[in-house]
């Protein structure tokens, strides 16, 4: 991948993103990789020469680092902090990076930190809950020490102290733990068989030049086309739809003044975040179709 420096941010910053400490090892996917999009993860791979990213682009994330680096010095005698476990399933070596484990009298407890947004505590990610499940599949697997709960620990960079009490659910401090659903270990291991064989079918299709399995409208982030009815001129929606009749019928409701208007869906990952949308026939096709 090729870094680019489009607003001059400093050389500083540009050096340290040129020697990234992430590694996988020898697994053949990451935890994080896994539950990425099978789609995504194989055009990364191909098109990695010819990839771009700014420096601007990811100064959160080096942020993330810095806190995580920050945060080791702060453990206890019973935390284990930034370890890489490795173990084979399907054939497949999977790897995670955990955060922090704590020992317990029951067992572990595993937290991961994020930098992130008031939004994303404030609205279910399933992501965390599929990547901290396969946490817990991995250390129960290797470790064969039993794993007694999960945890997020965000750090909200977007916190403000004026919006505590003003909106439901708004963190009251900067660092908010959110806890996340344990599954059972068969369901962890259900789940991971299913994304590895999602993953294989992808690396297949790459390798024998085949069309990739498409992504799912999660995997996308896609929001569906909606009729909103609104004050005329207005942009708040009063309220949302599925289809026109019930937009209609909703119109007639509130009676004059109002109107309806169709929002069209989007996929918002595709559009924004998705690196290799360039190269994404669905993708491609989807402009065309809404062109």
């Amino acid at each position: 991948m090729k870094l680019t420096n489009k607003f001059n941010i400093p050389q500083t910053f540009v050096n340290v993103l040129k020697r990234p400490t992430y590694s996988k090892g020898k697994a053949n996917l990451s935890v994080t990789q896994l539950i990425n999009s099978p789609k995504i993860v194989a055009l990364t791979k191909k098109f990695d020469d010819e990839l771009e990213q700014d420096v601007a682009e990811m100064v959160w994330s080096l942020f993330g680092s810095a806190i995580h680096n920050i945060l080791e010095h702060g453990k206890d005698s019973n935390h284990t902090v930034e370890e890489r476990i490795h173990a084979e399933i399907d054939g497949w070596n999977l790897s995670g990076a955990i955060d922090l484990q704590i020992t317990n009298d029951g067992g572990l407890s595993i937290k991961d930190y994020k930098t992130t947004s008031v939004w994303a505590v404030m609205n279910e990610k399933i992501e965390w809950e599929y990547q901290l499940n396969c946490y817990a599949w991995l250390i129960e697997k290797v470790k064969k020490i039993p794993v007694t709960d999960l945890g997020i620990v965000a750090i909200l960079r977007d916190w403000k102290s004026r919006e505590v009490g003003t909106k439901e659910g708004y963190p009251e401090a900067p660092v908010k733990e959110v806890p996340i659903t344990l599954w059972t270990m068969a369901e962890r291991e259900e789940f991971i068989k299913a994304r590895i064989s999602a993953h294989s079918a992808c690396e297949f299709a790459l390798e024998t030049d085949g069309d990739l399995p498409d992504c799912t409208p999660e995997e996308m982030w896609e929001k569906p086309a909606v009729w909103a009815v609104r004050k005329v001129g207005g942009v708040r929606a009063k309220s949302l739809h599925d289809s026109e009749d019930e937009a209609v019928k909703a119109l007639e409701a509130v009676g004059k003044g109002y109107e309806i208007e169709h929002r069209k869906g989007e996929r918002t990952r595709c559009q924004t975040f998705c690196p290799v949308s360039t190269w994404c026939n669905q993708y491609q096709t989807y402009l065309k179709e809404q062109a």
